[in-house]
């Protein structure tokens, strides 16, 4: 997998930048949308459609570092190398990835509002508060994985009756 990551993205996607731009973007566009929802006045900026803009005001920029790209490829990665079915894996990867793109969009969408009341704790915010939060929570993903979808399906071994 590692491999696939290194010639795939590292080798190819990454200096190209097309997928890391629209995704930046996509980002951006679903946290103005989810300000807008909210009530906020927020818009995206004519000049750079990675900023996000409040009242006027710049208030985040999404980066390549912080589209998600690399927190899916971690979260696939752990499900589909974990043992389990594949029929479940089909799913459980792809609902995984759209809950932590969610979860990107609500962070996107905080630092902004953020931005807007207290800009001193932005800094602190965005490296600590929701790192932690993002990591602990595709850490709750892995282990709902590894406790619960990951086993097979059948019945538990201490109901099976021994063949005599």
């Amino acid at each position: 997998m590692f491999l696939v990551w290194f010639f795939g993205y590292e080798q190819w996607l990454k200096p190209d930048g097309r997928l890391d731009t629209v995704l930046c973007e996509q980002i951006t566009q679903a946290g103005v949308g989810l300000l807008r929802a909210v009530g906020f006045d927020a818009t995206i900026s004519a000049t750079n459609a990675q900023l996000v803009v409040m009242n006027g005001q710049p208030a985040v920029i999404i980066g390549t570092p912080c589209n998600g790209l690399v927190l899916y490829a971690l979260f696939a990665g752990f499900v589909a190398a974990f043992p389990g079915p594949w029929q479940r894996k089909l799913w459980y990867i792809p609902a995984g990835i759209v809950l932590i793109w969610c979860l990107n969009v609500v962070r996107v969408a905080a630092l902004a509002i953020n931005h807007q009341y207290s800009q001193a704790s932005v800094d602190f915010n965005h490296h600590y508060t929701f790192t932690f939060i993002v990591y602990a929570f595709i850490f709750g993903l892995w282990m709902l994985w590894a406790r619960r979808l990951a086993l097979p399906t059948g019945p538990p071994a201490s109901s099976q009756t021994p063949l005599q």
